[in-house]
Order: C-alpha cells, then structure tokens, then sequence
C-alpha cells in the first residue's frame, strides 16, 4: 500500500476516492429519499420540506468549517483526517438508519410533531456527513502534489464517488427507496472505515520549516472575513430569515428575497472584477480564491433548488402518478444526472483541463448545465424529455463536485487546506439555506412549478460567467505557503 501511495497509482487514487464516496453516497440517499420520503410518507408541505433541508446548511456551517480548522492542527489515531472520518462515518450510517423511522421515533418520545423530529434526524444526519466531507476531501490535497495529480485525485474522486451516487439512484429505482437506506449504511461504513486506515498521511504539511518541525500560520480572521464578502448578504438573509422563522413571523411578499438578490448581485460582481492589479502572491491567491467563492455559490442555488423541489415540479407536471411511481421518475432523473458525472470526470474533465485549463472548462461545462436545467423548463412535459436533459446537466454536475477543489487548493497555503475546505464550503450552504427559507416560498407561491428549473438555467448560467473571471492556476506553487503563480 506505501508503495502505491508513493507512486499515487491509479488503484490509491481509488482507494483516496473511498471516503468521500461514503459521504457522497449518503448524501445521494438523503437527495433522493428525504423530500419524497416527507411529502408521501408523513404528508409534509412544500415549505414545510425546505425548512428539514434547512438543517443541512446549518450542519454545514458548523460541522464543515469547524471540523476543518481543527483537523489542520490536530495528530491522532495516526493522523489529522482520519479520526474525523472514521467517526463521521459511523454516525452517517446510524442515522441513515433512523430516515424511515421518523415517525416511530415521534411516537416513542410521545411526541405529535413530525416536523420537529424530521429536522432533529435531518440535522443530525448532515452533522454527521459534514463532520466527514471535509477531511475525505482534504486528505487528497494532503497527499497529492499540487497540479496534475491532485486534478487527478479530484477527478477520480467524483468518477468513483459519481459511479455509487448512479447506483444509490439505481437501487431506488429498482428495489425502492427504503432497500436503498439500509444497503447506503453497509457502504458507508465500509468505504469510511477501511480506507481510512490504510492511507498513510503525511505528519507534516508542506510549511516544514528547515529543521522539519511543523509551522502552522496564524489564522487572519480580518483577511478571512474580507475574503467572504460575496457571501455576506446570504449570511444576513439567512440570519434574518431564520430568526423570523423561529419567531413565527412570515412577512408578505418577497421585499426580503429581493433584497437579498440585489446585494448578492453587488457583492458578488465586485469580487469578480477586482483583484486585477494586485502583485503581492498571497492577496493575489485570496481574491482568485474568494472569485471562485463567488461564482461557486451561484451554481448552488440552481442545484439546491432542484435537488429540494424537484418532488414538487414533478407533482404538477405529471399528476398522474402515485407516490411510488413519482419517486421512480425522481431516482430515475438523479441516476441519468449522475451516470454522466461518473462518467465525465476522468474521460472528459479530466483531458480537457490539462489541455485548455480547469477554469475554462469548468466553466464551459456549467454552459451546458444552464442549457439543460432550460430544455427541463421549456420541454420537460415528458419523462424522456426530462431524462435526456438531466443528461446534459450532469455535465455541469460533474464539474461542480470535482474541478473547484483542485482550482481553489492551488490559490490557498496548504497547511491550512481543511480550513479553507470549510470556508469554500460555505460558498456551498449559505446558498443552500436560502434555497430552504427562500426560495421555498416562492415556489409555493407559483403556480407553474417549472420555476424550478427556471432558476437553475439563470443562476448555473451566471455561475458559469463568473468562473470565466477566476484566473488559470499553474502546476507548480513558486513557494512554500505562498499562492502560486496564475495566467490567464
């Protein structure tokens, strides 16, 4: 195994996938079972659904971030990933167990308020996966040189990761959505536990001073919140919103979501487009990495909005079909998004970055997923239709979950890459958490509940403009903790 870790073979590369396939896994069951699971089994309104996925951001927010920060500072169990990985695995996989016994669990605890008990299993589910993602995914950088080999490890990531994202959709289009829970806790712990204990981390990160002792950077907090700033007005719009939320307060109209908009649109356009004449390499490296913040989070909100109420957008279009026949089409849909974001990784992503760029072909490929998320809108009255085009959006998909990390690693100091794992990870659930307290309620107040895919085709395609901005990174970092070089 050390030898294949040295040589980073393509079967470690396999092998350093596993556990962030665990954590994918998981989340493709939550994304595939948690919505219908509410709306058929336990009768749960649209808005109702959207505050449960609020918990996953919130999770987020907290396990991601937190987790990261201490995972680049602590040594135990033989490294700074995988005690992290190992216990967040076991949890996934228990809670992944409680999904269908939410209302057992409100009749034991003799309580009357499934809602309050589904955001309880929700919350501690998502606590659980983000208490792994991170560490599943900074372990790659920890391991892999900057450049070719760390695109490949990221790649080859979500090709694996993406092949059992296609069989969890498989399994509950087949056998149905409950077989698929109890075969998801089986994986997840296998893929958790074992690859964990056979990668060998490296007990000092690339900041070595010349004596060899580890020399870990001070955390700037004022650089760090400078560098959030096109998240500032979701952090504000989720705060306020929830607040109201918990005050039982719903104020009319959309005053509030709009406002968000606006200042969102403002802040992320300044992030954009400055940064142009900055020569030091560190402030360099921190507003390439807060463009990639920017543009990240807009493909998030087209993603988010789809995965959450797609369970409604196919309700109105295909009233026909019973609660198993809707979750059908709905495993279907994700398992055709998913085979092709399996597929592209390594035989498309893969080439093409090392050939024209990562940045540029990320970006082309979010073109393509904006196109789709706009065939689902215009054409999808059919679920051939709506199949061919999810097709499409995979493409984009498969970007998304893979070429970020290897662009935003290469803009940060190494030493501190589960830090700034959990800050680009809130260019992910800040958006998530609007999509949950927001944008719920404007899908409910429409009747043409293809505004689902309507917002994706304009936030995706935004998204995919902003990451044209983001700078081309080179292979090769000029310093030990500075940012790299960058070209157009």
């Amino acid at each position: 195994m050390l030898s294949m870790q040295r040589k980073l073979s393509t079967p470690f590369l396999i092998l350093l996938a596993l556990p962030s396939t665990a954590m994918g896994f998981a989340l493709s069951v939550q994304i595939s079972v948690l919505s219908w699971l509410l709306s058929t089994q336990y009768g749960l309104d649209i808005h109702e659904i959207g505050i449960v996925w609020a918990a996953g951001p919130l999770a987020g927010i907290i396990g991601q971030l937190l987790v990261g920060i201490i995972s680049d500072g602590v040594w135990l169990w033989g490294g700074r990933r995988r005690p992290f990985i190992l216990v967040g695995g076991a949890l996934s996989a228990l809670m992944l167990l409680a999904l269908p016994s939410i209302g057992l669990i409100s009749r034991a605890l003799g309580l009357d308020a499934i809602l309050g008990v589904a955001i309880a299993v929700a919350l501690a589910l998502d606590l659980s996966i983000n208490v792994s993602f991170n560490p599943t995914r900074a372990i790659i950088a920890d391991v892999t040189p900057l450049g070719d080999k760390r695109t490949l490890g990221y790649t080859w990531m979500q090709t694996v990761s993406g092949s059992f994202g296609v069989l969890a959709y498989a399994i509950g289009a087949i056998f149905g959505n409950i077989s698929l829970i109890y075969i998801a806790v089986a994986i997840v712990l296998l893929f958790s536990i074992v690859p964990a204990l056979l990668i060998d981390e490296p007990r000092h990160l690339s900041t070595d001073d010349s004596n060899g002792a580890h020399s870990q950077p001070p955390i700037d907090y004022r650089a760090l919140l400078i560098t959030l700033m096109p998240l500032w007005a979701y952090l504000v719009y989720d705060l306020v919103a929830m607040g109201l939320r918990l005050a039982g307060i719903r104020p009319p109209g959309l005053a509030l979501e709009i406002a968000c908009a606006v200042l969102t649109a403002a802040l992320i356009a300044v992030a954009l487009l400055s940064g142009r004449r900055i020569t030091d390499r560190n402030a360099q490296g921190l507003s390439e990495f807060r463009k990639v913040l920017a543009a990240h989070s807009l493909s998030w909100i087209g993603v988010q909005t789809m995965f959450v109420y797609m369970i409604s957008f196919v309700q109105h279009r295909f009233p026909g079909l019973d609660a198993t026949q809707s979750g059908q089409l709905l495993s279907i849909s994700f398992l055709v998004l998913n085979a092709v974001a399996a597929l592209a990784p390594t035989t498309l992503l893969g080439p093409l970055s090392l050939k024209f760029g990562q940045v540029r072909v990320h970006a082309t490929c979010l073109f393509v997923m904006a196109a789709g998320y706009a065939g689902v809108y215009l054409l999808g009255f059919s679920p051939l239709a709506i199949y061919t085009c999810m097709a499409f959006m995979g493409i984009g998909w498969a970007a998304i979950v893979s070429l970020p990390f290897a662009i935003m690693s290469a803009h940060v100091d190494p030493a501190r890459i589960g830090l700034y794992m959990g800050v680009f990870n809130l260019s992910v659930v800040l958006p998530q958490l609007v999509v949950s307290l927001g944008v719920g309620s404007l899908i409910s107040s429409v009747a043409d509940k293809g505004m689902v895919f309507l917002i994706g085709a304009i936030t995706v395609g935004l998204s995919a403009c902003g990451w044209l901005l983001v700078r081309n990174t080179t292979a090769e970092p000029t310093a030990a903790g500075a940012a790299p070089a960058a070209s157009h």
